[in-house]
């Protein structure tokens, strides 16, 4: 027994259950029987930089075991060898660590600086002696393990070699943290089967110089045209244009129908004209400014362009996504353009729509929006079947230096670890690794449909713009940078010595790509000349329409009745929370005509009918499904099982697409994201809801240069909702205000819309006005917050069937017009205070009107319901918030101008709150207080102003 136990146990048979034990005693020594505790003691533990130790993979230990069940049979027959097997054991085991720690931790020895001057901190883990080898083990023959070199055993020399090759020369590999052991293991074998480096054909060497002169031809003619002129160019960082040329071709291939780039400036312009095709002799147009002005329109560096050109699985079709200087701020805005475009081909897995988004190494580390964008990268309402991340790296932001004060990490890329995606590292002086990584990164994407990282490392070789003098701040650097060589001099010169061309061969490129260029002719051979029109949206039906034209959104009563009925009944078997059984119920009773219609039976039906009658909806935001106020509840819950039922997707066969996601803890992600949605999805009903109206102040760079901006600066059409719940309801600052006064102040040439509805019916045809209408502008609500349950604030079934949006709503008690001596103008729950408050006190010479959209304000419905009021002596205009926040000092000129074509000499007085530095205040006591102050003035028989 004693004989099998030393010789045997690790053999045969045996081996999978040792194995099995091995691993359990990797991870808990306690956890196996104590004679094999001691056993596995005595063995050289298996050492990894990984914080888990299930990241060995098992056939390090398997072939561990097996070369150990070798050498004791080779060497039982002679006690003497014992010491000599035991001494290969361990350095088997040794080279398996050797092996892992180049997977891990290679790409920080590896050549990664075009400019040779980065400092690196040496890697003890990567030398032999670290593991107990050495050069004399050299000829030593070991288990290859894991390693794809082609075969199970070499020469230490021979793995070694390997491993430098793979992991340390113009490319740095991190992929070592992801989870998922198929992902790790494709890695590893598409990188060391062919040491990183496979070799490519002369015609693909070729056509890798051609696109290199291309893209340093180009920055050369607009540097010698137009010197000293901000284009943000690309010198140092040309290895992006044969990247991108592959990147489409590739994905092509793969039958991927379009893809939607993002990116910053640096190199925009040539992207424009080497990937997308645009004309150079446009753009020498536009430096030149030989161009027609249609609006405000926007700097070179920041414009959009699509095209299609053709590819080996057919046409594809490519857009740029316009962008501000925010950087970062497109990413989102190219993932939900993504989303859009997938979900109308039906796309669920990502196959056929592809986003690639090109950042700065300085942003990429800096803004947190990508952080953020990460993040939804895997999420239901929001992923797009895995981005390709170009990081384009500078190695220096704007004037900070690169380590010491742009980030803390080790790398501007280490945020992609969140989401485990991989990060391949490369020298954009090696053409040829940039074309590997490029496939590999491609091919990642669409193996494993997540987010995939290439950090392109090159240099500036001007300031940040042309205009600056960089040496001023980097002085070594660019000592380096004047004296460094082209990334196309470098590879031209390496195609000449291995002999692929000649240098009279390479000048006739080079002279031909000028000839190209001075004829303006596009320099891109496979843009296609008759673009396949299936292949984007079609914005022609939306074009052209004014925000006063009418839309019918009516519905025929019965068929608002019987939707509301059927909308509102549990499936069978489906136990539901109480309270949500009762709200249910009384909808039932709404849709009858037996009770007042509330707010969340409204805004339901509007919904509900656009949906029936063909046109989608989505909605997102935190807390949607419920409604942070518990209004909504769009999404019903099983007691019992937690699985979902949403009745509106489940209204008919026929119906339009109902989406609804509670989104991550995101603003300025989220908005951006739903924003580059609706500009690539005309039809229907595109809503984001803040949970409080102030969280999109986080989101206010997405409102300010996307949303209200947008058409002016791109011609980019955009319905999106925003639904901001806005009140002033004693709960402190914080939540009470959606700052309405930022959203009119960035008001002009009818950009938005701007809506504060105070009943049902009024959200109900606002919506379906906002859908049904082809007019496309932005619609920003001041959502109400205690008028979702108010006892006034109520419609009828009549009302939502038989009406209309009404952009001022007339005084609706019963008041002789001809006795009204005052006019108070409001918007918002005040006006139901100041209701109330008239009520109580019997006033009958005040009429109280509300101003429903305050943008585009409606001056002509105003006059039209103020002539109605012939006798009116003195306006007011109340709002709940301070003076300087608010609708009143962007819309008073409306008012006044309305209240001087109806009858001059009628002065217009403010009432509200004083002028604040906070929106709110933070006592109820005081808030009560304030409020009962200006309802008082408000109301006062006597005028308590003077003129």
């Amino acid at each position: 027994m004693e004989l099998l136990w030393r010789s045997s146990h690790i053999a045969g048979g045996n081996a999978t259950y040792v194995e099995d034990l091995y691993e359990s005693y990797l991870k808990d020594p306690n956890g196996v029987p104590e004679q094999w505790r001691e056993y596995f003691d005595k063995l050289p533990r298996v050492e990894t930089d990984s914080a888990h130790i299930e990241d060995i993979p098992h056939s390090v230990v398997r072939d561990r075991f097996a070369q150990i069940s070798k050498m004791r049979v080779r060497t039982e027959a002679t006690v003497q060898h014992d010491s000599q097997a035991t001494e290969y054991e361990r350095k088997q085991v040794r080279v398996v660590q050797l092996i892992s720690a180049y997977r891990q931790r290679g790409h920080q020895k590896a050549e990664l600086d075009p400019l040779g001057i980065a400092e690196r901190e040496h890697v003890r883990d990567l030398e032999l002696s670290f593991h107990e080898l050495s050069q004399a083990d050299y000829d030593t023959v070991f288990q290859t393990g894991s390693l794809h070199i082609g075969k199970a055993d070499a020469t230490l020399g021979e793995i070694h070699d390997a491993l430098e090759r793979t992991y340390c020369k113009s490319i740095g590999a991190e992929f070592m943290h992801i989870v998922n052991t198929d992902e790790r293991h494709w890695i590893m074998t598409r990188m060391e089967s062919v040491r990183s480096a496979p070799d490519f054909s002369k015609d693909i060497q070729l056509t890798l110089l051609r696109r290199l002169i291309k893209a340093e031809g180009l920055e050369k003619s607009l540097g010698s045209k137009y010197p000293g002129t901000k284009r943000f160019g690309l010198e140092g960082g040309e290895s992006l244009i044969p990247m991108l040329a592959e990147m489409v071709q590739r994905s092509g291939s793969y039958g991927v129908k379009e893809i939607v780039i993002g990116m910053a400036h640096r190199g925009r312009l040539n992207v424009l004209v080497n990937t997308f095709g645009k004309n150079p002799a446009d753009l020498f147009d536009e430096f030149e400014g030989k161009v027609e002005y249609d609006s405000s329109g926007d700097v070179k560096y920041h414009q959009g362009f699509s095209s299609n050109v053709m590819t080996p699985g057919g046409e594809i079709h490519l857009a740029l996504a316009f962008n501000p200087s925010h950087l970062e701020i497109v990413s989102p805005v190219v993932e939900g353009s993504v989303r859009a475009r997938q979900e109308r081909r039906q796309d669920t897995d990502g196959d056929k729509v592809v986003p690639i988004v090109i950042h700065g190494d300085a942003a990429f580390a800096g803004q947190g929006v990508v952080m953020e964008t990460f993040q939804m990268s895997q999420t239901r309402a929001y992923k797009t079947g895995g981005t390709i991340h170009i990081v384009l790296n500078n190695q220096v932001g704007f004037t900070t230096n690169k380590r010491e004060d742009a980030r803390s990490t080790e790398y501007c890329t280490d945020v992609a670890k969140m989401v485990q995606a991989p990060i391949f590292h490369v020298n954009a002086d090696d053409p040829e690794a940039v074309l590997f990584v490029t496939q590999l990164a491609v091919d990642y994407r669409t193996e494993f449909q997540k987010d995939v990282v290439i950090d392109l490392i090159c240099y500036r070789r001007r300031g940040h713009n042309e205009a600056d003098e960089p040496s001023v701040t980097q002085p070594l650097m660019y000592q380096t940078i004047r004296k460094h060589k082209t990334t196309r001099d470098l590879y031209a010169a390496k195609l000449i010595g291995q002999g692929v061309l000649t240098k009279d061969q390479d000048d006739y490129l080079v002279n031909g790509f000028r000839d190209s260029i001075d004829r303006g002719e596009p320099l891109v051979s496979s843009l296609v000349s008759e673009p396949n029109k299936t292949l984007f949206v079609d914005w022609s039906p939306y074009i052209g329409h004014n925000w006063t034209d009418e839309a019918d959104t009516t519905v025929d009563i019965q068929k608002l009745r019987t939707l509301g009925n059927d909308l509102n009944m549990a499936p069978d078997n489906f136990p539901i929370q109480r309270t949500v059984n009762k709200i249910i119920e009384d909808r039932r009773k709404m849709a009858a005509g037996a009770t007042p219609i509330n707010w969340g039976f409204a805004e339901t039906m509007a919904y509900a009918t656009l949906l029936e009658e063909g046109y989608p909806v989505r909605l997102t935001g935190q807390d949607v499904g419920r409604g942070t106020f518990s209004h909504r509840h769009a999404v019903l819950h099983n007691q019992k099982d937690e699985s979902c039922h949403v009745p509106l997707q489940h209204i008919s066969e026929e119906q339009a697409p109902f989406v609804i996601y509670d989104s991550l803890l995101s603003e300025e992600a989220v908005l951006a994201f739903e924003y580059g949605y609706s500009t690539t999805m005309p039809k229907g009903l595109v809503v984001w809801e803040a949970q409080f109206g102030d969280f999109a102040n986080g989101a206010q760079v997405v409102i300010d240069q996307f949303i209200t901006s947008g058409e002016h600066k791109w011609q980019r059409l955009c319905g999106l909702t925003m639904l901001l719940p806005h009140g002033y309801e004693g709960q402190g600052p914080e939540h009470s205000s959606a700052r309405l006064e930022r959203f009119l102040q960035l008001c002009a040439e009818h950009n938005i819309q701007v809506c504060v509805p105070t009943t049902p019916a009024q959200v109900f045809h606002m919506l379906r006005r906002q859908a049904i209408r082809p007019l496309r502008k932005p619609l920003i609500v001041m959502s109400p917050k205690s008028l979702l349950r108010h006892k006034e604030a109520i419609s009828t079934v009549e009302e939502l069937a038989e009406g209309k949006f009404f952009n001022v709503l007339d005084e609706t008690d019963e008041l002789d017009k001809s006795k009204v001596e005052r006019v108070i103008m409001c918007s918002g729950k005040v006006y139901y205070d100041l209701r109330a408050a008239r009520r109580e006190r019997d006033i009958d010479n005040i009429a109280i009107l509300r101003i429903e959209q305050l943008y585009p304000f409606p001056e002509d419905d105003l006059v039209e319901i103020l002539a109605q009021y012939p006798n009116i002596s003195d306006a007011v205009w109340c709002q709940e918030e301070p003076m300087n926040q608010g609708a009143w000092y962007s819309s008073q000129h409306h008012m006044r101008r309305a209240l001087f074509k109806h009858k001059q000499g009628v002065y217009l007085h403010y009432v509200g709150r004083d002028s604040s530095a906070s929106p709110a205040a933070g006592y109820m006591a005081l808030h009560l207080e304030q409020l009962e102050a200006f309802i008082n003035k408000a109301l006062a028989p006597e005028t308590p102003w003077e003129n």
